[in-house]
């Protein structure tokens, strides 16, 4: 049976670098922006699997998988890595290696399991590139570049894909996985975070993972030392290592994830801005952590006021409070500027300082922004009054300041949304032949 699931990008709104230390949480939004998996059997070889990104050229991969024995899990070689044009794809490549060593391992499947097309859409708003109309998948636009070259606007898509192709093959492969059973998504959650962090090639904070399984939610990290268990893919004992690990057999799993449906008030939208540049977070992280391991005792003042901030943030959002959410954001904002001109790394930068101030100065509908998640020259977040006004506004706003500075500045079309992965109408994606 065909099946199709999306899962949302996120937009970590406050707690940037907090998220790195248990000892405090992040609040993180889902997006309207989704990644979308359709998963059907193929019908020809036993245990190939072929991949296909449709909006980039040269974006098919095809894989064999194979099931080693002394439960050592699943191994996942692509066949056609010397076509011209396709490079390596880690995030499917290592999703898939987790998923069906889990799968495997759960059910005792047999090796010969029939072989799987997978199809994998992005919506518009995840890549800064002119979109053209798809002959194919006509909600989907084309982008017309390899994927390598592909320019992301930071919204989240890798841990959305991860998310979005384990909830497939789960589905797909296990008829009793359901995403309304907390059992089920837990696993989900579990097997996306350590397939994310192996395809990274290291244990992150885990929010992104976070919202695209859940959607809005206040987040605390995981312990890193709870994958210490993992063996590599194809070592001794994987499979049973991923499904300990999946299952939370020991109960080692201490992350904490406070979902957070609807809490934007009606009537205001969660808006991203892009400005067509991108930061390397991570040489960012490592420098603010670098600096905080240096200066502990500044470092925690700041951390705990943006805490506390955030709490009063959360309560605010809740009691529909335009001019305390606006008030507290403006003194996050403050504290994450402190923490820069100390630590020397551009979180918040003096042009999307000015632009923030700027806008919500001579918007009228603008209730307050950050620059989220490590910050940089990733896109901004706005709070704004959702109304026609307000957008028009907002729209004429950005287009004379792109004139003005030389950038380039746009609304994307994703909002804040609340829901985590789900399911799709397969049909609905009507699939056009050409």
């Amino acid at each position: 049976m065909p099946t199709a699931v999306s899962a949302p990008g996120k937009v970590l709104l406050t707690g940037g670098y907090l998220v790195l230390d248990r000892q405090h949480s992040g609040l993180v939004f889902g997006l309207s922006a989704r990644i979308h998996v359709l998963l059907t059997n193929n019908g020809t070889t036993e245990n190939q699997i072929i991949v296909r990104s449709p909006q980039f050229t040269d974006a098919t991969w095809i894989y064999k998988f194979f099931v080693l024995d002394g439960n050592r899990g699943v191994t996942v070689s692509q066949l056609n890595p010397g076509v011209p044009g396709t490079c390596p794809n880690k995030f499917v490549e290592t999703t898939l290696t987790y998923a069906l060593t889990y799968i495997i391992a759960s059910n005792c499947k047999n090796a010969k399991t029939p072989s799987i097309e997978i199809t994998i859409l992005a919506d518009a708003d995840y890549y800064s590139h002119a979109p053209q109309p798809s002959q194919i998948y006509p909600r989907f636009p084309v982008f017309n570049v390899p994927l390598s070259g592909a320019h992301k606007t930071g919204l989240g898509s890798s841990a959305a894909l991860v998310t979005a192709l384990a909830t497939a093959l789960l589905m797909h492969y296990n008829p009793t996985f359901d995403l309304n059973i907390t059992r089920c998504r837990n696993q989900l959650h579990n097997l996306a975070q350590i397939s994310h962090c192996a395809a990274q090639g290291r244990v992150g904070s885990g929010f992104d993972v976070a919202a695209a399984v859940h959607g809005t939610c206040i987040y605390r990290r995981f312990s890193p030392d709870l994958l210490t268990i993992m063996s590599d893919p194809g070592g001794t004992d994987f499979a049973i290592h991923v499904r300990k690990v999946v299952d939370d057999v020991e109960s080692h799993w201490d992350v904490e994830i406070q979902k957070q449906s609807n809490l934007l008030p009606r009537n205001w939208a969660l808006v991203m801005c892009d400005v067509d540049c991108g930061s390397s977070t991570v040489s960012m992280v490592k420098k603010v952590w670098e600096w905080r391991r240096d200066n502990v005792t500044i470092s925690n003042i700041i951390w705990g006021d943006i805490q506390q901030l955030q709490a009063i943030l959360v309560a605010q959002f809740k009691a529909s409070d335009a001019q305390g959410v606006a008030q507290s954001l403006d003194r996050i904002r403050q504290q994450v500027r402190r923490m820069s001109d100390l630590s020397g790394v551009l979180i918040e930068p003096p042009e999307q300082t000015k632009l923030l101030n700027t806008v919500k100065r001579k918007v009228k509908g603008v209730i307050g922004g950050v620059v989220p998640g490590a910050g940089g020259y990733d896109a901004i977040a706005l709070l704004v009054k959702d109304n026609a006004v307000s957008m028009s506004d907002l729209k004429a706003f950005l287009e004379n300041w792109s004139a003005q500075t030389g950038g380039k500045y746009r609304i994307l079309g994703v909002r804040g949304d609340s829901d985590g992965v789900k399911m799709e109408d397969y049909e609905s994606y009507t699939v056009k032949k050409a």
